[in-house]
């Protein structure tokens, strides 16, 4: 696991790399080239992981000298890719070294078969390309920025920031952000700064003087279900989900759990722990005082079934905005998202005992696991009429329950990219015409390019084509993109096994009615846990591993009123009386928590960035 910093015609030094330090204090490399007319600079900081020797040491140059790799990620299945190059010596056992051998001789379109999480770049010097590419489903972040002299790139933004001549914000994104609570790729709130779609990758041509590149989507069409029998579900589920944690076992280091109450980090736990030789260390974040979100109780009852070495920790609110500034300055985008709080103290612990935790996250997604799935399959059984009238009833009978709201403005909207929009929604275009006093454009036709890219419109039900989407766009620059920033903060390497790509292609392959039904959510992942875990874990309540931040903002309302209505930049950009109003809604009893945490994560980025 790594950082990666690269450019072209864009000096930088050791400095560049002291920015990202945090992602691979083991090692730090630069390596310059001469392609064309061009200067290429290929940096990397280390975590060593895999081949904790010389020979896993990077920039990697091939032994021809005509190919060079920087590569931040694990490739899982990289000693199966091995047995296509028989011709090669290798030095060592590193995936880094097997891919970069693997493009060489079959070329950047054969990064489809990698299973595994990675953001690289690949130059080829024979044929003056640069190459970078970007997992699946987005696990690992690439940013990169480009003017008419120069092109740079880097797992994070800082670097890239620090490279450009004057880095500017780029606020026209804002509405974007407020409409869907994150930024997917290829957008960000910095001036010409992108970000890789998850399963593309970027060609730049350094043949000619004036740089540009072309970006194309790598992934392949999942093969037809063969599938004949529902026992033949459970048994292909089962070989998949085994086969995918047994795989991201593959370390030089101990690994660690990160450990929740419920069911999935459990099932990867089980598995995991089945195909160690010792005892793993799980890890689990709560919460101070009594909360319904407080998961240590429930972890510690799994840890001691599964033979786990259990740690924990609790926080309070009294360091709450510090942290939540300091989160902030860490992902480098504003989110939504209230567990970015519990995940900064989980990694700060796991990181004190091991270098790699797997995790259960990605399961919901692909499973079905979220209320708004069971809405999409809910209303294709409801009468046109009846949902046309609850849409427009229920925003007027005094409902507050945010959820609640959002699925009523989604009904009886046939568009399904409009549908899904709305439904994605934490702010309305009115609330955002009234906070920012302009409309949201953007959103609808992000939404609609992975819709045509998956071929959602070939798909039988409404939840399939959602969770495609959510795959490939909510999950990579919401969830994972705080999980990668945060973990890697703390030098600690996060896997992802549910998100394993043969298991999500078997996963998408089955019939709906495996996954979900009306009040039935991850039915295939459930029947499989039964054979591995007791029916009191399997059946515990629905764990939503995030901060307790209902009860907080209601609180500590006044302070943060000071913070956000207070003379500066935010309140230049934002209108006073809308922010007021939406703090005053949280204090009488309508939820407003992602809205005030994502207006307090736009806040003190403002501040880091102005």
């Amino acid at each position: 696991m790594c950082g990666i910093i690269g450019s072209i015609n864009k000096a930088f030094d050791l400095s560049a790399l002291k920015l990202i330090e945090h992602r691979g204090p083991d090692a730090s490399e630069i390596e310059s080239f001469k392609v064309a007319r061009h200067d290429i600079r290929l940096g990397l900081v280390r975590l060593a992981i895999v081949e904790l020797s010389d020979a896993g040491r990077q920039p990697m140059i091939s032994s021809c000298g005509k190919f060079a790799i920087t590569f931040n990620g694990e490739i899982y299945n990289h000693l199966d890719l091995r047995e296509k190059l028989t011709e090669i010596d290798f030095k060592g056992h590193s995936d880094t070294e097997t891919i970069l051998y693997y493009l060489r001789k079959f070329g950047i379109e054969s990064v489809v078969d990698f299973n595994g999480i990675f953001g690289f770049s690949f130059l080829d010097i024979e044929n003056e390309k640069l190459y970078l590419a970007r997992d699946h489903f987005g696990v690992k972040p690439v940013y990169y920025f480009q003017d008419d002299t120069s092109f740079i790139f880097s797992s994070e933004i800082r670097p890239v920031k620090d490279l450009q001549d004057s880095p500017k914000p780029d606020l026209d994104n804002l509405p974007t952000l407020l409409r869907l609570r994150y930024l997917p790729s290829p957008l960000t709130l910095h001036k010409d700064i992108k970000k890789l779609k998850p399963g593309h990758y970027i060609e730049v041509d350094l043949a000619s003087d004036k740089l540009h590149y072309s970006e194309k989507y790598f992934i392949k069409e999942a093969p037809s279900p063969s599938h004949s029998k529902k026992e033949n579900f459970l048994k292909g589920y089962e070989t998949h989900i085994e086969n995918a944690v047994k795989r991201q076992l593959m370390a030089d280091v101990e690994i660690g759990i990160m450990l929740s109450g419920g069911i999935d980090s459990a099932v990867v736990a089980a598995i995991a722990q089945k195909h160690s030789d010792k005892k793993l260390k799980a890890f689990t974040v709560g919460f101070e005082g009594l909360h319904k979100e407080d998961e240590i109780d429930a972890a510690k009852e799994t840890a001691d079934i599964l033979g786990l070495e259990h740690f924990s920790t609790k926080i309070s609110f009294d360091n709450f905005l510090s942290i939540f500034e300091e989160t902030t300055r860490i992902i480098e985008e504003p989110l939504a998202t209230t567990s970015v709080i519990p995940m900064y103290y989980l990694s700060q612990l796991a990181s004190k005992y091991v270098k790699v935790v797997l995790t259960g996250q990605g399961a919901d997604e692909p499973l079905g696991g979220y209320q708004r799935y069971q809405g999409e399959v809910i209303s294709g059984k409801i009468p046109r009429g009846l949902i046309h009238s609850s849409n427009k009833i229920v925003p007027h009978i005094g409902v507050k329950n945010e959820r609640i709201l959002r699925s009523a403005n989604a009904l009886g909207e046939r568009n399904d990219v409009q549908r899904f929009l709305n439904v994605y929604s934490i702010f309305t275009q009115e609330d955002i015409k009234k906070l920012l006093n302009v409309r949201e454009e953007k959103a609808f036709h992000l939404i609609e390019y992975f819709y045509n890219a998956l071929r959602c419109s070939s798909k039988k039900t409404a939840a399939e084509r959602m969770m495609a989407i959510d795959v490939r766009m909510n999950l990579p620059d919401d969830l994972l993109l705080y999980t990668d920033k945060i973990t890697m903060n703390f030098s600690l390497e996060c896997r992802v096994p549910m998100l394993d790509t043969e298991l999500v292609n078997y996963i998408e392959s089955l019939p709906a009615k495996e996954r979900l039904a009306i009040r039935k959510t991850k039915i295939i992942h459930k029947e499989y846990a039964k054979k591995i875990l007791p029916e009191r874990i399997i059946n515990r309540k629905k764990y939503a591993f995030q901060s307790p931040t209902k009860i907080w903002f209601k609180k500590y309302n006044d302070q943060i009123k000071e913070l956000l209505l207070k003379p500066g930049i935010f309140t230049e950009i934002f209108n006073t009386d809308a922010l007021n109003k939406i703090l005053n809604e949280h204090l009488k009893g309508y939820n407003r928590e992602k809205q005030i945490f994502l207006l307090l994560s736009i806040y003190y980025w403002l501040q880091d960035n102005e």
